[in-house]
């Protein structure tokens, strides 16, 4: 791991914020390598508002699309909610069918099955929306680059209204509005919603126009904060707000869906890291191993029983996803072996039996072995289709656009994309992937880093100091959890590897004449050797809480060691 200290703010900023907070010099700190430079900026970080949010009709086509959707409602023309099979886009569907039915109730949804279909706007779809004399498509989470669909479907005398939050190309389709704020001519304050997001700013438009408030819509933000945590996009700005108050909404009175979920899942008080590791994937495995309908089902169900019975459903479904990823993983891992291709720049295996659904957990599996860009393929059809994972820093869209000669079609962000190809195209696509790669990746980022926001002493970590801590979540992309690091550490003779296989870390150190901590590391067994005999170490690490017999004490959570 390399481990990086961010820069120090200026003493002079750190101690004008520190009085202007009255808080100590570290949380000033903290709060300006987090952007908060004043005592304003603090105040809508620490106490969001619904009223930070922003006018939606600033984004680009927002009032063509509300006209658009007030026609239909007048003269009762029917309307299809179509969306992504991912947890964004059946969230989104949700929200905008949900939204739509309190106002008319010719709305139907559509979500295109994974294997048949394949992601994005379907022929298939618009097909639907023919025969059963749909006039107005709502495309969410999808469709920027669905330049022939919507012109198909335009030739159907089908309309089309795209909300999205991917990169566009170099043209837009010709639908009646197109919101995405990346859009290069949206001069929208945010550009950083996720699919959901985008859906709830064309909620908040068109309720507006209905004389209802931003706080008539608080019942739909359960929905985009489940979004926003599973498609992992910054929790900056509106994102923040609109998180902080879905899961207030998520914590107290939760659609039956979602409650049905978290009590199939035993938790009780949920964070972002809960959406995103407990609920999201069991939204997520609906769409990956059945199909996305049984997710719209579910977050749309009004029944707390039969919400229960689909919550069962899904969660074999997530039950039988797990066992596909575990499986596949060790497969191309395997792959990779047999082909000597560890010391490559990239990672890219092929195999057409793999099961769709799963190569994007597969992919990010892979990453946690081999740290650099990475492809699955699978068989999908007549094509091959693949799902691409990147690297912290290196931008895995720009790299596919370079290599698009090879490629039928793609999408996606810096981070995650996905494709298609011809089969004979395989093995030109490897290698061209490879060669961009490796001319254009820093070597650096082939190794993962921590980011350590500062150095600290034992000493510093007391109450108070993890009350104001806390008060910074919900924590995602642009605010991290704060990491420390603390030099000269010894552990004070209880250390010992636990867990199965002796997998993990468990410490208890002193630093100087501070109080023992107790400090627990996940994967980090394979060091032992540096904190025995009471040698003295370094570690970083984040903070959190040990709930035992009753008892909460603060505790150490390490995120790596070194001598």
């Amino acid at each position: 791991m390399r481990w990086t200290l961010k820069p120090k703010p200026e003493p002079s900023k750190i101690k004008h914020l520190s009085q202007a907070l009255q808080v100590d010099e570290s949380i000033a700190q903290l709060l300006l390598q987090r952007g908060i430079k004043s005592y304003e900026d603090a105040k809508h970080f620490f106490r969001p508002s619904l009223d930070q949010l922003h006018d939606p009709f600033l984004m680009k086509d927002m009032d063509k699309a509300v006209v658009r959707i007030e026609k239909a409602i007048s003269e009762g023309e029917n309307i299809m909610v179509f969306g992504d099979y991912d947890v964004d886009g059946t969230s989104a569907v949700a929200l905008m069918a949900s939204y739509l039915k309190t106002r008319i109730e010719t709305v139907t949804t559509y979500i295109p099955d994974r294997y048949d279909e394949g992601y994005g706007v379907s022929i298939k779809g618009i097909d639907y929306a023919h025969d059963n004399d749909i006039t107005l498509i709502i495309a969410l989470d999808c469709g920027i680059k669905a330049i022939d669909k919507v012109g198909y479907a335009k030739q159907k005398g089908i309309d089309f209204i795209i909300c999205d939050h991917h990169r566009p190309g170099d043209e837009l389709p010709d639908a009646v509005a197109v919101l995405d704020p990346k859009r290069e001519d949206c001069t929208y304050p945010y550009d950083e919603l996720c699919g959901c997001g985008v859906g709830f700013k064309l909620v908040q438009a068109l309720a507006s126009r209905d004389g209802k408030t931003i706080e008539d819509l608080k019942e739909y933000l359960d929905l985009v904060a489940m979004a926003i945590g599973a498609d992992i996009v910054p929790i900056t700005g509106e994102n923040r707000v609109l998180a902080y108050f879905g899961l207030e909404i998520i914590n107290s009175c939760p659609r039956p869906g979602i409650k049905a979920i978290i009590d199939q899942a035993q938790k009780k008080k949920l964070t972002i890291t809960d959406v995103v590791f407990v609920v999201a994937p069991r939204i997520n495995a609906a769409g990956r191993m059945k199909h996305g309908n049984h997710a719209v089902d579910i977050l749309t169900e009004h029944d707390e029983d039969i919400a229960k019975i689909h919550a069962l459903q899904i969660e074999q479904f997530n039950t039988d996803r797990k066992e596909a990823d575990h499986q596949i993983t060790k497969e191309a891992l395997m792959q990779i072996e047999n082909s000597n291709e560890q010391s490559r720049f990239t990672s890219v295996v092929y195999q057409e039996s793999w099961h769709k659904g799963v190569i994007g957990i597969v992919a990010s599996r892979l990453i946690e072995t081999y740290y650099k860009p990475t492809l699955v393929f699978t068989k999908s059809g007549d094509r091959l289709a693949a799902s691409a994972r990147s690297v912290s820093g290196f931008d895995v869209y720009n790299a596919l656009e370079a290599c698009s000669a090879h490629i039928e079609q793609f999408g996606g962000h810096k981070y995650a994309a996905g494709l298609t190809l011809k089969e004979e195209n395989y093995e030109a696509f490897k290698q061209a992937f490879e060669d961009e790669v490796s001319k254009t990746i820093d070597k650096a980022l082939l190794t993962p880093e921590i980011k350590v926001d500062m150095t600290i002493g034992l000493e510093a970590i007391t109450p108070k100091f993890y009350r104001i801590l806390k008060q910074f979540a919900p924590f995602g992309p642009g605010n991290m959890p704060p990491i420390f690091m603390t030099e000269n550490l010894r552990d004070t003779g209880y250390g010992k590897c636990v867990g199965e296989d002796d997998k993990h870390l468990r410490v208890t150190v002193q630093h100087e004449n501070s109080d023992r901590m107790v400090g627990i590391g996940f994967n980090l067994g394979d060091k032992c050797e540096l904190i025995t005999d009471k040698k003295p170490f370094k570690a970083v690490y984040s903070i959190d809480e040990n709930h035992w017999q009753g008892h909460v004490t603060l505790q150490l959570k390490l995120r790596d060691i070194k001598s």
